[in-house]
């Protein structure tokens, strides 16, 4: 397929202001994340609390990214998950039909299909759509993991399914898959060890960090994927203490908090479950950012 993503890109929060979603906010987040080199977009995934927004919002920040991203370099792989199958589908459907350039999809949660189960679920997606499509494999989220060979026979039977957001935190996993499927698209999905997977022939990172230091997320990759892993290897071990503080709570609660107290979103709101990180972590944030030169705060 031609148009494959690679490179660095960021898994986008989601605002919202009085409970609501701030499209304004969420706009200027997307452009000042184009100004600073990623690669893609990555709305409505994890980090965009994608299990608690409704359908029509889930599918508006779809909207918003394409809107933003247009006419710009930077491309938009939007987030189509659902532990309903049908669900995923609609949602990538209308994905397409609105004009992003590729579609990834978290695992299944909850429900904790068998690995027949999975593969049945993606070819469904995948061949919904006419999209390159990105398998999310995220088992500490998820309750399941999308075993390597699981992979590679989606890879092998479904011709636009072109690479997997890899977020075990496993390098030997990373190492499995390219052994077995060279040409297999993986992507870091644990800002902590993007390094050694872009060493490995790692095509790219969907990065939480980035949201705060897109700069130096999009400078490490393009380092990496040049063959300067000398500055790549110095970036990452740069980043590691604000990687390592950004899930010191479970993600988005860090990264939003974060954001928050540099100033790039004016109120810091989650969707139930989810609340504002203890005094304690927020300190800690505050501390670990300190050390780090953010573009745009106030």
């Amino acid at each position: 397929m031609k148009n494959l993503i690679s490179g660095a890109t960021t898994a986008i929060i989601t605002p919202f202001k009085n409970g609501s979603l701030d499209e304004a906010t969420f706009a200027k987040l997307i452009q000042r994340q184009i100004d600073n080199g990623i690669d893609a977009i990555c709305p409505v995934g994890t980090t965009g609390e994608s299990a608690t927004l409704s359908h029509d919002e889930h599918k508006r920040c779809i909207e918003i990214a394409v809107e933003v991203c247009k006419d710009t370099n930077t491309k938009v792989l939007a987030g189509a998950g659902s532990n309903a199958t049908h669900e995923a589908i609609d949602i990538a459907r209308h994905a397409e039909e609105y004009g992003v350039d590729a579609i990834f999809s978290v695992s299944p949660y909850y429900n904790k299909p068998s690995q027949e189960g999975l593969y049945q679920h993606y070819k469904a997606i995948a061949k919904s759509v006419e999209l390159p499509f990105m398998l999310y494999n995220v088992p500490s989220r998820t309750g399941v993991d999308i075993q390597a060979d699981t992979v590679c026979r989606l890879f092998d039977d479904v011709d636009n399914i072109f690479g997997i957001k890899e977020a075990t935190g496993s390098i030997e996993r990373t190492v499995e898959l390219l052994s077995k499927r060279p040409d297999l698209y993986v992507f870091s999905g644990d800002d902590a060890i993007d390094y050694p997977i872009l060493a490995n022939g790692g095509k790219g990172i969907t990065s939480v960090t980035a949201n705060l230091l897109p700069d130096l997320k999009s400078e490490l990759v393009h380092s990496a994927l040049k063959g300067d892993f000398k500055r790549a290897k110095e970036l990452n071990d740069k980043l590691y203490p604000i990687n390592k503080v950004m899930f010191c709570e479970s993600n988005p609660i860090p990264i939003k908090a974060a954001m928050y107290i540099a100033g790039l979103i004016d109120t810091l709101e989650y969707r139930l479950p989810l609340v504002p990180p203890s005094s304690e972590n927020m300190n800690k944030i505050e501390e670990v950012m300190k050390n780090y030169n953010i573009v745009g705060a106030k």
